[in-house]
């Protein structure tokens, strides 16, 4: 059986999570023969949002699409990248006026990969459509072109992740939760072939809250007040993703395994 293998990289917080994903990317696709790169980068600019020097940064490290969520409009100037480049990737379920798309395909050695990026409703933006049946528009345009499918549900509730993966069962090669910075250990492969993990963890700084200064979020805590979130940069940091392993002609998924480096190497942070 030939396996097209995945690697999914979770929420990327600031520099120390960029400095993970070029430390580590190339050095796993290596490792483990992987055939194709995905990353969510929405938190890649000071934690919040995403710029075009970020997705050159990404793709130079092997990404071959870039995934976001609800941080995706933070920084202006990804706009018009949003519209001219396809690399890139916000909520489908946002309104159609939006910048860019939520559905996309690459090619890697004469295999195509569709991706489907959609945001969560329960405690979050609830007047978002619905992303389930985003999910299943997106489906019907992506089948006429790979059985290899993968969702990145960007979503706080992982009830409302494995509702989503269950109506999906079968149909789509992976379903992958990010947005909440803590991987989950509940991988696994459903009855009907889908790869499904509730959250994919982040890269970033493992003694922090969700990759910020956990001063600056608990001021807010404990205070109501407001506080500016800053990027935690200390060390050790991590990096989390996973691998899936998908079979070729049918999409289905075969083995989703989890990536948990801790890195507690001491030098500077790149800026």
């Amino acid at each position: 059986m030939a396996l097209f293998k995945i690697l999914f990289v979770g929420d990327v917080v600031g520099n120390p999570g960029m400095n993970m994903v070029q430390k580590y990317v190339k050095q796993l696709r290596r490792d483990y023969k992987l055939d194709a790169v995905i990353i969510n980068g929405e938190n890649a600019a000071d934690g919040r949002g995403l710029t075009p020097k970020n997705m050159t940064f990404f793709r130079h490290c092997g990404a071959d699409m870039v995934t976001s969520g609800n941080h995706i409009w933070h920084k202006k100037d990804i706009y018009a990248y949003l519209n001219e480049q396809k690399d890139l990737l916000r909520p489908a379920n946002f309104p159609t006026g939006c910048p860019g798309s939520g559905v996309g395909t690459f090619t890697v050695n004469d295999v195509t990969v569709g991706v489907i990026n959609v945001q969560g409703r329960v405690f979050m933006r609830e007047q978002l459509g619905c992303p389930f049946r985003a999910v299943e528009s997106a489906i019907t345009f992506l089948k006429t072109k790979t059985p290899i499918i993968l969702v990145d549900f960007h979503a706080e509730a992982s009830s409302e992740k494995t509702a989503l993966a269950t109506l999906f069962d079968g149909k789509v090669s992976a379903v992958v939760g990010t947005h909440t910075h803590v991987q989950t250990a509940d991988e696994r492969i459903m009855p009907h072939g889908t790869a499904f993990i509730c959250d994919v963890g982040m890269c970033g700084a493992l003694h922090s809250i969700i990759g910020m200064k956990s001063e600056t979020i608990l001021t807010n805590i404990l205070t109501q007040m407001p506080s500016r979130f800053e990027v935690e940069t200390r060390h050790p940091l991590i990096f989390n993703g996973v691998i899936i392993s998908v079979d070729r002609l049918t999409g289905k998924a075969e083995k989703i395994e989890r990536v948990n480096i801790v890195d507690a190497t001491e030098g500077p942070v790149n800026e």
